[in-house]
């Protein structure tokens, strides 16, 4: 069975509930990104999220 990537926005801002989780990594990459710019303002990179907010579940 493939690992999933998985995003919890709660772990990072605790007034979120947005949850991501994927078998593609780059789609969990892409949407984290999205989520984060558009709800947060803020930007992250490819590898930033890849190395401190993806869990591999």
């Amino acid at each position: 069975m493939a690992k999933a990537r998985k995003l919890d926005c709660e772990a990072a801002a605790a007034d979120c509930r947005f949850i991501i989780q994927s078998e593609n990594e780059d789609e969990a990459i892409e949407l984290a990104k999205k989520h984060m710019k558009d709800v947060h303002g803020q930007d992250y990179t490819d590898e930033e999220l890849r190395e401190e907010h993806l869990q591999v579940v």
